[in-house]
C-alpha cells in the first residue's frame, strides 16, 4: 500500500512545509565542559578553502537518520586476498598510524572504536541533517557559492528509521530536497514497491541514476510498466531502447567544468533483498557495460572529468577502478567505511583513480576539489570531515521540517507487513511519530553497537529477542551494517530499536533445521564475506547467531571455515540432529510471524530488571583463529571470545 492511501504525497509535502523557526538541538555537554577537557572544536576544523574550481560533496548510507546519532566504528574489519591490510581493512591504532591521525583527537573518535564509550560522552553525537545542511552550506560558501559545487549521495538514504518506514521514504526525499542534494544512487531504496520508488524519484528534485539497473524484457513488452512510469513523469526514468530503468549518468557544468557522474546501484540487490519489491528490474555488476559506457562518454560527450557514484562497496570499487579505464574518482558506499583518505588506484591503462567511501549514518562529508584548466585535471584534493553535531548549529529550516514531520500521527492504514496478516500495532494508532519513537524501554547495561565483521551487542539483543519469542535453540539475524549505537547507562528507546529493524520485510519466523543445514548457512555467509575475489563478496558482515558459539578461520576455503559449533549449553551441533531456529527478514519467502521491532520491544520490556536495566548474560562472539596478525582486527582481540 502506498503512502498516498492514508495521506497524499503532495498533502504530506504541504503539511511538512517549514513554518516559522526552530531552535537548535541542544548540546549534549556544555561548551564550558568541552573547553575544560581541551575538547573544544579546533578553530579551523571546518574551514576548507577551495583548491580548484569545482567541488563535489559526498554523503552516503545515511539510513534514514535525520537526527544526530552515536555510531561506533568496527573493531574487526578483516581484509583477505589483495585487500589484506589495505584500507578499509585496518582498525583502531593501526588505522590512526596508517592515516597519520593523532590519538585522542576528534578524528580518532570519528574513525575508530578506541575508548568509544568514554570519548562519546565528550564529543557527543554525530551527523543529523540539520547539522549536515549547515556544514554543506558552509562548504559551498567556501567554494564561492553553490553553483561551484555538486552534492551527491551514494544510496541507502531512504531506509533505516521508523519515520522512513512509515512514510515509505518520503521523509528522506523531502529532507534531501531541503539539503540541496543533486544526484543519488540506490540500494535499500528498491525495497519499497516499484511504484513507491518511482513516486519518490519524481518527488526528488535531483537526479536518481544507475547504469546497472535494467528493465526486464517482459516488462518492456508489457503495457503496464510504461504506463506506470508515465504516471510519474517518466523523463529520465526509462529508456525503451537501452533498457535502463533510470538515467545511467548525468553531466553537470560546475563553474565552467563539465563533470560526468555515472551511477552504480548495489549490483546484488536481487540476491540480498526480496525480488517481489522490484519484479520489473534487474541488477548486476555489469563491468563490461561500464567500460563501454565510459568509452562512449569520453568519445561523444568529452567531459572534463568522469566520476563513479557507487554503491558497490569499497573493495569492489577498488577492483572496478582497476578494470575500467577513464574513471577519475569513485565516490563509494554500501560498506559503511569511514576512510579519511582515498585509495589511489592504477587502472589497466596506466591511469590513476581515487577511490573514496564516506562512512554511514550522516557521520561524514567527503569533499573533493577538482582543479580543471582547459579541459585537463590539474589536481584533485580530497578531505573527509567528521560531523560532530555539537560543533555545528542546526540549520533552522531543516530542523523545523524534521520537528514538524515527527508530529505526524501514526495511521491504522500504514502497512508495515508484506505478509497476509495485517500486523500494525493498534497501540501506536493516533500517536505522533515522536511519541512512539521516544518511548523508553530499558537502560543499557553496556555499550550496544552493531558494526563489525562478527557479533555486536545490539545484534545479541535482537537474537535473544527471537529466541525468547519462539523458545528457539538458535536464532539468526543478518549481518547488516546499519543500526546506531546506544551508550551504557542510556535509555534504550523505541527509536533505537527501529534503527536496528526498520525494513519493509521485518516479519519473523521459526523453523526446524538440521545441524547440517545450519552449518552450511554459516559457511555460505562466511564465503560471501571472505572470498578473496571482491566481486563474489556481498559487502555485509557475518550472520549473527544467538544461542550458539563457533570457531572460524576466515583464511580457510568454503566448508572448512566453521568448526566447534556448540549451543550455549555446550551441546555440539550434530549434522543429523534437528534444531529449532528463529529468524527474520527472509528474502525468499514471506513469514507470518510478528514484526521484528515489536518482538524486540516486548522482549526488552519483559527482561528489564526492577531498576529498568536490560542485562545481557552472554555475547555469542565466535572464536577467531588464524587472524592474530591481521591489521583488520582489534588491538585487544581477547574481547572477541
Amino acid at each position: 500500500m502506498s503512502v498516498s492511501s492514508h495521506i497524499s504525497r503532495r498533502k504530506f509535502v504541504k503539511i511538512m512545509g517549514v513554518a516559522g523557526t526552530a531552535t537548535t538541538v541542544p548540546a549534549l555537554f556544555p561548551i564550558k565542559a568541552l573547553s575544560e577537557s581541551s575538547k573544544a572544536k579546533p578553530e579551523d576544523f571546518y574551514n576548507i578553502p577551495m583548491k580548484g574550481n569545482a567541488r563535489l560533496l559526498h554523503i552516503t548510507d545515511v539510513h534514514g537518520q535525520l537526527n544526530p546519532v552515536y555510531f561506533r566504528e568496527p573493531n574487526v574489519n578483516l581484509g583477505v586476498g589483495d585487500a589484506y591490510g589495505r584500507p578499509p581493512h585496518v582498525v583502531g591504532k593501526k588505522l590512526l598510524t596508517k592515516m597519520a591521525l593523532k590519538p585522542n583527537s576528534p578524528e580518532a573518535y570519528a574513525y575508530t572504536y578506541l575508548n568509544f564509550e568514554n570519548v562519546a560522552k565528550i564529543y557527543g553525537k554525530t551527523g543529523g541533517f540539520a547539522h549536515i545542511k549547515t556544514l554543506l552550506d558552509r562548504l559551498r560558501k567556501q567554494a564561492g557559492g553553490k553553483q561551484n559545487t555538486l552534492t551527491i549521495d551514494g544510496g541507502d538514504l531512504w531506509q533505516g528509521s521508523g519515520t522512513a518506514l512509515w512514510t515509505r521514504g518520503v521523509d528522506m526525499v523531502e529532507a534531501s530536497n531541503i539539503m540541496g542534494l543533486d544526484v543519488m544512487v540506490g540500494h535499500w531504496e528498491f525495497t519499497y514497491k516499484e511504484e513507491e520508488v518511482l513516486s519518490n524519484v519524481a518527488l526528488f528534485k535531483g537526479d536518481f541514476i544507475g547504469q546497472n539497473v535494467r528493465v526486464k524484457e517482459d516488462a518492456i513488452m508489457s503495457d503496464e510498466y510504461p504506463a506506470m512510469v508515465e504516471r510519474y513523469d517518466g523523463s529520465g526514468l526509462y529508456d525503451e531502447d537501452s533498457g535502463h530503468a533510470f538515467r545511467p549518468y548525468v553531466i553537470k557544468e560546475i563553474n565552467g567544468a563539465r563533470i560526468c557522474i555515472i551511477g552504480q546501484a548495489f549490483p546484488r540487490t536481487a540476491n540480498a533483498n526480496p525480488q517481489e519489491f522490484f519484479p520489473d528490474w534487474s541488477f548486476g555488476l555489469r563491468e563490461d557495460d561500464m567500460i563501454e559506457l565510459v568509452n562512449t562518454i569520453r568519445t561523444e560527450e568529452k567531459p572534463d572529468a568522469i566520476v563513479l557514484l557507487s554503491h558497490n562497496g569499497m573493495d569492489v570499487d577498488i577492483k572496478m577502478a582497476q578494470n575500467v579505464p577513464g574513471l577519475n574518482a569513485v565516490f563509494g558506499g554500501h560498506t559503511h567505511d569511514g576512510m579519511p583518505k582515498p585509495v589511489e588506484v592504477k587502472n589497466v591503462a596506466g591511469g590513476t583513480c581515487l577511490v573514496t567511501n564516506a562512512g554511514s549514518n550522516g557521520k561524514y562529508i567527503g569533499v573533493m576539489d577538482f582543479d580543471i584548466q582547459k579541459g585537463k585535471i590539474k589536481s584533485m584534493n580530497y578531505q573527509m570531515l567528521p560531523i560532530i553535531s555539537d560543533w555545528l548549529p542546526a540549520d533552522k529550516e531543516m530542523a523545523a521540517y524534521i520537528k514538524q514531520m515527527r508530529q505526524t500521527k501514526y495511521s491504522d492504514k500504514i502497512v508495515e507487513s508484506r505478509s497476509k496478516q495485517y500486523f500494525y500495532n493498534k497501540s501506536r494508532v493516533g500517536k505522533t511519530y515522536e511519541e512512539i519513537l521516544n518511548e523508553k524501554l530499558a537502560i543499557a547495561d553496556r555499550l550496544l553497537y552493531r558494526r563489525g565483521n562478527f557479533m555486536g551487542t545490539w545484534d545479541q539483543v535482537l537474537c535473544n529477542a527471537l529466541r525468547h519469542e519462539y523458545k528457539a535453540d538458535v536464532s539468526m539475524s543478518a549481518g547488516v551494517r546499519w543500526g546506531t549505537t546506544t551508550l551504557e547507562g542510556d535509555w534504550i528507546t523505541m527509536e533505537d530499536v527501529m534503527t536496528q529493524c526498520a525494513i519493509t520485510y521485518g516479519e519473523t519466523y521459526v523453523s526446524e533445521m538440521s545441524g547440517h543445514d545450519l552449518l552450511r548457512i554459516l559457511e555460505g555467509v562466511a564465503d560471501n564475506l571472505f572470498d578473496p575475489d571482491p566481486y563474489l563478496q556481498s559487502g555485509g558482515d557475518m550472520v549473527r547467531i544467538g544461542g550458539l558459539d563457533y570457531t572460524i578461520n576466515p583464511d580457510k576455503p568454503i566448508y572448512e571455515r566453521i568448526t566447534e559449533a556448540r549451543l550455549d549449553n555446550g551441546h555440539l551441533i550434530e549434522p543429523k540432529e534437528m534444531y529449532k531456529v528463529a529468524g527474520w527478514a527472509s528474502v525468499n519467502r514471506t513469514p507470518e510471524g510478528r514484526l521484528m521491532w515489536d518482538v524486540v520491544h516486548d522482549y526488552i520490556i519483559s527482561q528489564r530488571s526492577k531498576d529498568n536495566v536490560l542485562r545481557l548474560p552472554k555475547i555469542n562472539h565466535p572464536k577467531l583463529v588464524g587472524v592474530s596478525k591481521n591489521p583488520g582486527i582489534a588491538d585487544y582481540p581477547g574481547e572477541l571470545g
